[in-house]
Parts: C-alpha cells; sequence; structure tokens
C-alpha cells in the first residue's frame, strides 16, 4: 500500500492540468509548479514582476500549510524565468518568505511557461 497522498487547498489556485497541487510522500511534500494566479478568481495577478513572484510564494505557502508544514519546511525551491535578469529580484520577494539555513534553490533561463507569465515556483518540504 503506497503511503502517497495528494494535497489540496481552496487557498491555492486550483490544478489547471493533469497534476495535483502537491503530493505527500511520507514526510515529504512535492509542490508542484505556482504561477502568479490568484486563487479566489483562478485569474492572474496584473502586477510589477515582484508582486507577480510573490504571488507565487504566497500559493506556495498555502500549499505548505495545508500539507501539515510551512515554508520553514523548504529543502529545495526550483524558479522558472523568461528573463533571467530579474534573478536579483526573486532574491528580494524571497528574503520575505525564509530566513537562514535557507532552502537550497535553484533558477533557471526558460522560454516560456504557462498562461505566458514570467515566473513559476515549486517546492519540496521535508516535514518535521
Amino acid at each position: 500500500m503506497s503511503n502517497r497522498q495528494t494535497m489540496n487547498t481552496d487557498s491555492a489556485p486550483k490544478a489547471i492540468g493533469v497534476y495535483s497541487q502537491a503530493v505527500k510522500s511520507g514526510t515529504t511534500v512535492y509542490i508542484s509548479g505556482q504561477i502568479p494566479l490568484v486563487p479566489e478568481t483562478m485569474e492572474l495577478l496584473q502586477g510589477s514582476f515582484k508582486e507577480q513572484t510573490r504571488r507565487c510564494f504566497e500559493n506556495l505557502k498555502a500549499i505548505a500549510v495545508a500539507s501539515g508544514g510551512s515554508l520553514d519546511d523548504a529543502a529545495k525551491i526550483t524558479v522558472f524565468l523568461t528573463d533571467i535578469t530579474n534573478y536579483d529580484q526573486v532574491d528580494e520577494v524571497m528574503a520575505d518568505f525564509f530566513k537562514r539555513p535557507y532552502p537550497a534553490r535553484a533558477v533557471l533561463g526558460v522560454k516560456e511557461l504557462p498562461k505566458s507569465v514570467p515566473v513559476e515556483v515549486e517546492a519540496i518540504l521535508e516535514l518535521k
């Protein structure tokens, strides 16, 4: 019998494809990539790059809480950017969500993201 379970919350955007918001396997939570969708409306947040990035992290935070943890449990963050020059702005936003010791992180420049957004963020949590 598998100890995998899907995690879902109305506090984050519903999946817009064939995937779950997150999957918990044992004490590890794999949170699907979050784009700057507003959960209540499922519309893209209109705003600056930093505001859109903040929305991605707010969505991750809501899923982390629904999974029984918090962003303090993040072991790895992956950020996808359509313009890698926004790297420093990602750091500024992350500083509002994480404290030392910081999670591991990768930032990747990509050609396109769903719904033509400039940023997508995913996380892996290790619950205590």
